[in-house]
């Protein structure tokens, strides 16, 4: 049996944030989901980063879980 490597390198520009403690909460809330491997919130940019593996858990799932923990996201180029 061979495995292949599926992760995938997303960034989000997230909206909402008000103070740090914000960035805990969407990379505890992202950070759940299965497949997700790391999450990096950058505060000063409103940036997200998730490395994922896209057949367990796809760009949607992962801008449900940010809303989840009460911000807007959405997939970004840069």
């Amino acid at each position: 049996m061979t495995t292949t490597n599926t992760t995938t390198h997303t960034l989000f520009r997230a909206e909402g944030f008000s103070c740090p403690s914000c960035v805990g909460k969407i990379e505890k809330h992202v950070g759940k989901l299965k497949g997700v491997e790391n999450v990096k919130v950058h505060f000063a940019t409103a940036r997200v980063e998730v490395d994922h593996d896209e057949s367990k858990t796809t760009v949607d799932d992962i801008v449900a879980a940010i809303a989840k923990a009460g911000y807007t996201a959405a997939p970004s180029a840069f």
